[in-house]
């Protein structure tokens, strides 16, 4: 996700408890959409729609706080 900048990444989950708890909701509904994807967790069209928009949205908060 925020693969060129590993060391910030890595300095934000340490220092900022916020920041760590938008990561992990982001990696929970990574691995949600990928079991979905991959058929491995049945979900509909709609629900998998819906956990890619958040997801999103966790993801664009993260990039914001990572400056």
């Amino acid at each position: 996700m925020f693969e060129r900048r590993q060391e910030q990444l890595d300095k934000m989950l340490k220092e900022n408890t916020e920041f760590r708890g938008i990561y992990n909701q982001h990696q929970a509904l990574e691995k949600r959409v990928i079991a979905a994807e991959l058929g491995t967790a049945p979900i509909g069209d709609l629900a998998l729609n819906q956990m890619k928009k958040e997801k999103l949205h966790y993801k664009d908060s993260l990039d914001r706080m990572m400056g």
